[in-house]
């Protein structure tokens, strides 16, 4: 007999970030009678991993991250950049659809920034002469250029080549329409959307305590009248996997997170950031991991340009910036015992990379920074902590697990839950990744809805990479709702 004091919903989202913001907002847009609920455990969403100063705030599309082209058997592959492009196109797409659904001013999240990766050493040049090569006959970055002059360069960045003594290798591509968002800012205005719709709930400042499952729903357990709902959806960062453990889900098994901490250099001198206008990424250091790739980025935050500089990695616990140091500890269970032991043992480079980041100096950090700014002075520089990147550990075989650098959805075998872990490029492909939701756990495959879908994404079902003309199209429509022109 069903409980009456047990409040039924169809849906509950638990984490307010950018990837419940989206999941909802498609759902609601297929769906108006849907009744969802998101539960976010802080006094407003997208304050933890979704915030403007703990994600880079680069729209990931492949353009600049020289960790997405790696070379395989000697040759550069360029898939992993196309790919994400394509799923960047489809946020674009949703995000410039709520904009003219609104009549929001896009400034309030977003701004165009063009996105450069610079290298300054003979091997490096060469790297990345190949990578422009491979990427410059896909139609999704047709618009990107080569550079190899310092002088050319010195015009388009000119804190990156001042001061610098040594000018024989040097080079550096530069994609003109990039973007920075404030991911933040844009899952507020998402969430303020999506209250007007009456089935739309959003309880702030709660935290969830327990989830069970019984006759086929989930039971959400907070301070609040307990909710019980025949879908769950699991974005809540590095606490994803506690909750996934509470549920003892088979498809989930042998999975584990690592927390690593970020921090940023932060600079607001107009004279340094007037002479900075972009995103400049590079080749991670020797030894460091693929999350640890340099960039030096023009920022807009509440309204202001600054310059940050990182990210530089640390060690905690914690699976949250609001979270416990208790976190990682009591995420150690049996079934997940040898992957933590074998991934450890594993990358004991990585663990040595972690304590030199976490007992560097101001001094030594400003050292790293003149690498890409040589005339950078430390006076014009602080350090703030960014946010909780959450890597996953995953089964690599019977015996073993591996390290994970990037973004996992995890699906129950019935499809009432899927549960959303790792990092990069994370926000970026929000759209496609709640999209892969939607498909698996909401619509048949010759429904209705996906005509609906095709209203928020001209390009649903189409490679935009294969379809140059449609491409262009959909680019001039967003480009200008979205006013990155």
């Amino acid at each position: 007999m069903q409980n009456k004091s047990v409040k039924q919903v169809d849906v509950v989202m638990i984490g307010g970030g950018i990837m419940s913001a989206t999941l909802a907002t498609i759902l609601h847009e297929i769906n108006p009678d849907l009744r969802i609920t998101i539960y976010e455990k802080l006094s407003k969403c997208g304050q933890e991993s979704s915030d403007v100063l703990n994600n880079a705030g680069t729209g990931h599309a492949g353009n600049c991250e020289l960790n997405y082209t790696p070379k395989k058997n000697g040759t550069i592959d360029e898939s992993k950049a196309v790919e994400i492009s394509e799923m960047y196109e489809l946020s674009l797409q949703l995000w410039s659809f709520i904009t003219k659904s609104e009549n929001i001013n896009p400034k309030k999240f977003i701004t165009k920034s063009p996105h450069a990766s610079f290298v300054w050493n003979k091997s490096d040049v060469a790297f990345l002469k190949e990578r422009y090569e491979r990427l410059k006959i896909q139609p999704l970055f047709k618009n990107m250029t080569f550079l190899e002059s310092a002088k050319m360069i010195e015009k388009k960045f000119p804190l990156l080549i001042k001061g610098r003594k040594k000018l024989k290798h040097v080079a550096l591509t530069y994609y003109e329409n990039g973007t920075d968002v404030n991911f933040g800012a844009l899952t507020q205005l998402m969430i303020k959307r999506l209250k007007k719709n009456k089935n739309f709930k959003v309880l702030q400042n709660t935290e969830v305590h327990k989830v069970t499952n019984k006759n086929k729903k989930y039971q959400i357990f907070s301070h609040k009248p307990e909710i019980e709902s025949d879908f769950i959806f699991l974005g809540a960062g590095g606490n994803t996997i506690k909750i996934l453990q509470q549920l003892k889900i088979k498809e989930s098994k042998g999975y584990a997170a690592f927390p690593i901490s970020g921090r940023w250099l932060i600079c607001n001198k107009s004279n340094v950031i007037n002479n900075h206008q972009g995103k400049v990424y590079s080749q991670a250091e020797t030894g460091s991991p693929p999350m640890s790739v340099p960039h030096l980025d023009i920022r807009k935050i509440n309204g202001k340009d600054c310059l940050l500089f990182g990210p530089f990695a640390g060690f905690t616990f914690k699976f949250l910036k609001s979270g416990s140091l208790l976190d990682f500890p009591r995420s150690i269970k049996f079934s997940n015992l040898k992957e933590i032991i074998t991934v450890f043992f594993k990358n004991l480079n990585l663990l040595k990379y972690l304590i030199q980041q976490v007992l560097m100096t101001h001094s030594s950090r400003m050292k790293h920074l003149k690498k890409f700014y040589p005339f950078a002075s430390e006076k014009d520089w602080r350090l703030i902590n960014a946010g909780q990147r959450v890597q996953i550990i995953k089964p690599s075989s019977r015996f073993s697990g591996k390290l994970e650098f990037g973004t996992e959805i995890i699906y129950k075998k019935d499809k009432s839950l899927a549960a959303l872990l790792g990092a990069s490029p994370g926000a970026s492909v929000s759209a496609s990744s709640m999209l892969d939701i939607v498909e698996n756990c909401f619509i048949a495959k010759n429904s209705k809805s996906k005509s609906k879908l095709k209203k928020i994404f001209p390009s649903y079902g189409i490679r935009l990479n294969q379809n140059p003309s449609l491409l262009k199209k959909i680019r001039d429509q967003y480009q200008k709702i979205l006013k990155l022109r």
